[in-house]
């Protein structure tokens, strides 16, 4: 069975002590992870040492990067590096989220080049694709997340795509008002899968877990995780309360 997971993605929110007390909560709940289940915590970059601490002797559990640069080094005041990650522990790290494709103008060429770089520092990434609400209302978005993939992960090999995670985020169903339902999850996840198949083969296509990233909360996380194509989700603001990220999880297949 695939890996069915659970990230939380806490985006630039919690104090230190917020967070501290937030990742707490959560493992005292003592959650048993089967061995296809996995649960990250992409926290910011100031937290990633304590999460990563807290987690370290807990089964199934991993601490995630918000980001990294797409360059190795150099003169970047502010960034960090996939390298920098590497050295501290962090094993998983989001790439080309939307928020920072909308706001700091991230390509899919840069995108590959983050990739590259996670790679070869042995961080698992986790790839967000997904389509803006013109992209949607035009009917072509089917197109438009087959060409993120093609662009920023189809140079890699067979052998590292089965090794990735990707996140599908209905953009246009976040913060808009717009409702995705569980059957247009399913759909995109079912297209998704289908543009690895045609690139890798099924086999591969069947090893790729897909996030949902649109909006999961504690009470539609278990119809969701429910769907076929469906391996878990990139949640955002359920992440931030304890009650309901432990509710997300108990959810996962």
């Amino acid at each position: 069975m695939r890996k069915q997971i659970a990230a939380a993605n806490w985006k630039m929110n919690l104090t230190f002590q917020q967070a501290e007390k937030l990742i707490d909560d959560v493992l005292d709940a003592n959650i048993m992870l089967s061995s296809n289940q996995l649960v990250l915590f992409a926290v910011p970059y100031p937290y990633l040492l304590m999460t990563r601490s807290d987690v370290e002797d807990e089964y199934n559990y991993e601490v995630a990067a918000q980001n990294c640069h797409h360059e190795k080094s150099g003169a970047y005041t502010g960034e960090v590096s996939a390298g920098m990650l590497h050295s501290i522990g962090v094993n998983y790290c989001i790439v080309g989220h939307s928020e920072r494709r909308e706001y700091f103008g991230e390509t899919n060429t840069m995108l590959a080049e983050k990739i590259n770089l996670c790679l070869g520092n042995k961080i698992v990434p986790v790839f967000c694709c997904g389509e803006p609400l013109a992209v949607r209302e035009a009917g072509t978005q089917n197109n438009f997340v087959a060409k993120q993939l093609a662009d920023s992960l189809f140079h890699l090999p067979a052998e590292i795509i089965r090794g990735l995670i990707i996140a599908y985020e209905p953009i246009w169903a976040i913060g808009t008002g717009k409702t995705a339902t569980s059957e247009q999850a399913q759909e995109m996840h079912h297209h998704l899968r289908s543009v690895i198949a045609r690139q890798y083969g099924t086999a591969v296509a069947n090893e790729v877990p897909i996030l949902y990233g649109g909006s999961v909360k504690a009470n539609n996380a278990k119809e969701l995780f429910g769907c076929a194509d469906v391996d878990g989700g990139l949640v955002g603001g359920a992440s931030l309360v304890a009650a309901d990220f432990i509710e997300i999880i108990k959810a996962l297949k």
